[in-house]
């Protein structure tokens, strides 16, 4: 007996999206209808029901949240896959909340959004937590490239859970601010958000930071102090740099983690907190407890759900609309107006390898903001280690002016044979810039210096740069 084909219908005011996606789902054997405005289809779906709904976000008269909200309430089993143009992190969020099956950022690939509908009707009628309210806009979330695309998706999908998530990424990505996001769209939203870098604390130290500790429990504990665990009760608590804690602070947090209490430092009566672990690194933490430097079983607790932020590098067609973000963020700051940037000086940010990534970003943009002469920020604007292409002539004019100053004042101040002043001085610059290009690759360095491995080696002993 031959199976009813899946109907499909289309929500979209632009024609082009309805005419491609019908024309694809009939190829899939699917049955399709499509619809310009959401009022039509809520006037059809009276009689019909589909057994999937594609629905845009922006259109004329309801849009597809409101659509979403509506359906939510007439056809609770309806799974609805979400697309637009207006890809960010709030649509994401709200179209999850409510009550999407995914969420599809446009340009998207007619083979995915084939195999999504697919899906979703093989998964009719999963049903997912309303969660709470959206809270404030969390503006700094800036991302059309498709890597940023699943950072949203992941925080959509985790809307109204209390998961333990473990984000990882490069130092600079924005993992704080993932964390945030989650906390902000969880149902602790309007509970305590606590944050601790756990590498800016030193190791002795750290413990009495998260559980506390009583009055005399070491030297200096003059009165009871109440921890991070104790300060987020009830709503999350973000570790950041989770890969740099000692092994002992492990096995305590795993103990909190799988027992929801712990002891302050001296104390003697447990403590229960009900408390979200939101935990990132920069490490890669599998190899770290391949190394032995981290617990397999903390490890497998906090990896959960885990979200991967993307370097810059990853996503430069975001950089343009970072840029014009930040620069309207240091302009407010600093009382001024915001700059703008030409087509030569916006080229060679965004072809620049950033490896701060956004943070640096965010603090070249305040740089360019203050030394910028005009209004429009111009290549010879950027400087060179931001990727701006300084002439070779009048910086060898800069550094050589530097020294030529340096030595007339030493010829005043000092009998020392210039040579031998300078020349140690002059080396030991060249490979300490060497070395740190090349992350401490001797080989490459000494190719950067025009010398053999075997002379750097002697050069840095004689230097004492080992």
């Amino acid at each position: 007996m031959a199976k009813t084909p899946l109907n499909v219908w289309v929500v979209d005011d632009d024609q082009s999206v309805r005419w491609v996606l019908e024309k694809a789902l009939r190829q899939a054997d699917m049955d399709a209808r499509s619809f310009e405005r959401a009022e039509h289809l809520l006037d059809a779906i009276e009689h019909e029901t589909p057994d999937v709904l594609i629905t845009d976000v922006r259109m004329p008269g309801m849009s597809g949240i409101d659509l979403l909200e509506r359906l939510r309430d007439t056809s609770p089993g309806l799974p609805i896959i979400v697309i637009t143009a207006h890809s960010d992190l709030e649509n994401a969020v709200a179209a999850y909340k409510g009550g999407a099956f995914e969420y599809l950022p446009k340009p998207f690939d007619i083979d995915e959004a084939i195999e999504l509908v697919t899906r979703a009707a093989r998964q009719n009628g999963h049903d997912r937590d309303e969660g709470v309210a959206q809270s404030a806009d969390i503006s700094s979330m800036i991302g059309q490239a498709p890597a940023m695309q699943e950072v949203f998706r992941s925080i959509g999908r985790l809307a109204g859970s209390s998961m333990t998530v473990l984000i990882t990424g490069e130092s600079g990505t924005g993992k704080e601010l993932v964390a945030r996001a989650l906390h902000e769209h969880s149902p602790r939203a309007d509970k305590t958000f606590v944050a601790l870098n756990t590498s800016a604390i030193a190791s002795e130290l750290l413990e009495s930071e998260l559980f506390g500790h009583e009055k005399g429990a070491f030297t200096g504990a003059d009165s009871r102090r109440i921890g991070r665990f104790e300060q987020a009760d009830g709503g999350t608590l973000f570790l950041d740099e989770i890969g740099d804690m000692s092994p002992a602070l492990q096995t305590r947090l795993l103990r909190v983690l799988a027992e929801s209490e712990f002891y302050r430092v001296g104390g003697q009566t447990p403590i229960k907190v009900d408390v979200r672990v939101i935990a990132a690194t920069n490490q890669d933490l599998a190899r770290a407890v391949k190394e032995s430097r981290f617990r397999e079983d903390l490890y497998h607790r906090l990896n959960v759900i885990r979200i991967n932020t993307p370097p810059l590098r990853q996503r430069r067609d975001d950089i343009p609309t970072l840029l014009r973000h930040y620069l309207a963020e240091a302009a407010e700051e600093l009382g001024a107006t915001a700059k703008t940037l030409d087509e030569e000086a916006l080229a060679a940010l965004q072809s620049f390898s950033w490896p701060g990534n956004v943070r640096q970003l965010v603090n070249a943009t305040r740089r360019l903001t203050v030394t910028a002469p005009g209004s429009v920020i111009s290549a010879a604007d950027v400087p060179s280690d931001l990727g701006g292409s300084e002439s070779p002539k009048r910086a060898t004019k800069e550094w050589t002016g530097v020294l030529a100053a340096w030595a007339e004042r030493q010829l005043h101040s000092s009998d020392a044979p210039l040579l031998e002043t300078a020349l140690p001085e002059f080396e030991k610059t060249l490979i300490e810039t060497a070395m740190s290009q090349t992350n401490g690759h001797r080989q490459e360095a000494a190719k950067l210096l025009g010398w053999g491995r075997n002379t750097l080696a002697r050069k840095m002993k004689a230097l004492h740069l080992d």
